[in-house]
């Protein structure tokens, strides 16, 4: 073969919407793929002949075609429906700056934040994906092919839901694609439990995705534009313009819903209550049981962004003027600073530090003590640390390929793909284990009979294994 051949895999109901072109020039072989509509990404291999060329670009070709890729002709299809967040950020209105301990600049608008026990991620529409340690230091970086929506935790694992309408697992070295949303959802915001991903959209549906990448349940709210889902073992909290509706976790009816002071714009959990920010400048505590309103805690402009300390013992809000809150469990206001960047589009307490990631693209770190906020507010605030990335930072991307092992080589546990009423899945064959149990797989690389080693596995409610490491196929 020669020229270019292009390909498009785009499944109503399986979630995947993406492109794959194959270019041969002479001894030269260009490979362009990502989402439709967009510029994706491209690779380029040089080989000893232009026959060898050829023979590799065919080699590429029937993998894609065996994994349900067809030929197609680039434009005729639509670009998945992509809405990003627009929004405003005016100067703080606070008489004093919260002491911000350091601050690093990702170079794009971030929403995507999570703050864990020994590192912070922050993710921006760049499709940038950073770690850092408590201290500020860089530790690595992670290049997706789309813009971060939001970063979610379950347990281990850390996923970034994209605007190419994939979930990547950023939980091992390599990143590699989890979940995959149909095309025709707008995702909004992502939250996961327990290896279920629950997606909120742009006109108030509500998906839900089991651990095998499989469609279990939807629902349409009552309002669009849907900025909230939070989920928990016994159900599903969807926030939208109309408020907060409540669905069991199994879909099978509303629990509940609750109109709030305006649209929700964020959502936030503890164990027995949610909290939404609106964008009428309140954020509302509504109990989890019944969608009861608890608590109202008043700021001064629209809520971006709310998270709680422990158990709801302090609330604190971001504002669209830059500035930051943190109110008592009943909604007595405590203090008011400025952000000294952006407005915080995310937040997050942990250990007496409030992390925010905000419209100038900045994660920022406050000392949120009792000291360092009253020395603040009396205008005494430590100089902000600009961090730098480390020249060096190695950059971790997706990969379309695993890396093979030799059996006699391997070390690790052995799985297996199986098919099993017409559908690909993956149990265990190392000894140890249930072997009746699925283990949760990307989908895109499975093979029937082919056999893979993974670092481990973790047993999950509902009877399946998850990955936790690299995932390498055996030859």
């Amino acid at each position: 073969m020669s020229g270019t051949t292009y390909l498009e895999l785009s499944q109503e109901g399986g979630g995947a919407h993406k492109f794959y072109e194959v270019t041969v020039a002479g001894t030269v072989v260009s490979v362009r793929y990502g989402r439709i509509g967009a510029a994706g990404q491209q690779q380029t291999s040089s080989f000893p002949t232009a026959e060898k060329a050829r023979a590799a670009a065919a080699r590429k070709i029937g993998e894609k075609v065996r994994k349900g890729y067809a030929p197609a002709v680039a434009g005729q299809r639509a670009a998945r429906p992509v809405t990003r967040r627009q929004v405003a950020s005016a100067p703080s209105t606070a008489r004093a700056v919260a002491p911000v301990l350091w601050r690093f600049r990702t170079g794009a608008a971030a929403f995507g934040i999570h703050i864990a026990e020994d590192r912070c991620w922050v993710g921006n529409q760049n499709g940038d994906v950073y770690t850092l340690g408590h201290d500020g230091e860089v530790l690595a970086r992670y290049q997706l092919p789309d813009g971060v929506k939001c970063l979610v935790a379950d347990d281990f694992w850390i996923y970034a839901g994209c605007d190419d309408g994939t979930v990547y697992d950023l939980s091992s070295k390599l990143p590699f694609a989890a979940y995959a949303i149909t095309p025709d959802v707008d995702i909004f915001w992502l939250d996961i439990h327990e290896g279920v991903l629950n997606v909120a959209d742009r006109n108030g549906g509500l998906t839900v995705i089991d651990h095998e990448d499989e469609y279990q349940w939807s629902r349409r709210s009552a309002g669009a534009h849907a900025w909230m889902v939070r989920r928990d073992g016994a159900a599903v909290y969807h926030g939208h313009q109309q408020g907060v509706t409540a669905y069991s976790a199994d879909g099978s009816g509303e629990l509940w819903h609750t109109p709030t002071t305006g649209a929700v714009l964020f959502g936030w959990q503890e164990d027995d209550a949610v909290y939404a920010g609106t964008d009428r400048r309140v954020v509302q505590r509504l109990a989890k049981e019944d969608g009861a309103l608890h608590a109202t805690y008043r700021c001064d402009t629209v809520v971006y962004s709310c998270a709680t300390a422990p158990g709801g013992r302090y609330v604190f809000a971001g504002d669209s003027a830059s500035s930051v809150y943190c109110f008592d469990a009943d909604g007595t206001q405590l203090w008011k600073l400025g952000t000294g960047g952006g407005s915080a589009l995310s937040m997050q307490y942990l250990d007496e530090k409030l992390y925010m990631v905000t419209t100038d693209g900045s994660l920022v770190c406050v000392d949120a003590s009792d000291a360092a906020i009253a020395a603040a507010r009396s205008g005494t605030v430590p100089v902000a640390r600009d961090v730098k990335s480390a020249a060096a930072l190695p950059t971790y991307t997706p990969s379309a390929t695993l890396r093979t092992v030799a059996s006699t080589a391997a070390s690790g546990i052995v799985v297996e793909c199986v098919q099993e009423s017409g559908r690909l899945r993956v149990h265990v064959v190392s000894g140890g284990y249930e072997p009746s149990w699925n283990v949760q797989f990307p989908r895109h690389i499975r093979r029937p009979g082919v056999r893979y080693v993974v670092d481990d596995l973790s047993p999950a409610p509902g009877g399946f294994y998850r990955v936790r490491g690299e995932i390498r196929q055996l030859v």
